[in-house]
């Protein structure tokens, strides 16, 4: 049985797609620790992969993208007049840009 290596194939995605991949950025305490080591934090859809953040963050901050992690927050049990409700999973990606690389997160979004 051989091992093949995984096609990397290029993610196109158009400027609307591209909007809807980065929902917003991530302004905390934490994150703008983080942009010390060129990593920017953003809110994306659940439904995310990826290589569509990475080209998200390419084409709208015009910058060049070296790795994407991202960790999925399960939404939390509570209580609203004894009514018991769920509040809806979160999907954050942490991109660490490629060195000389810096965004201002005002802009683009």
């Amino acid at each position: 049985m051989s091992i093949r290596p995984r096609k990397k194939s290029e993610t196109v995605l158009t400027e609307d797609q591209a909007f809807d991949t980065i929902l917003r950025p991530i302004i905390t305490e934490k994150a703008t620790m983080l942009s010390e080591n060129n990593q920017i934090g953003f809110v994306v859809p659940v439904s995310a992969t990826k290589p569509e953040i990475k080209a998200a963050v390419e084409m709208l901050y015009k910058v060049k993208v070296q790795a994407v992690n991202t960790s999925i927050l399960k939404g939390k049990t509570k209580m609203f007049r004894g009514i018991r409700g769920r509040r809806m999973d979160q999907k954050k990606a942490i991109v660490t840009l490629a060195e000389g690389q810096s965004v201002d997160i005002m802009q683009g979004v």
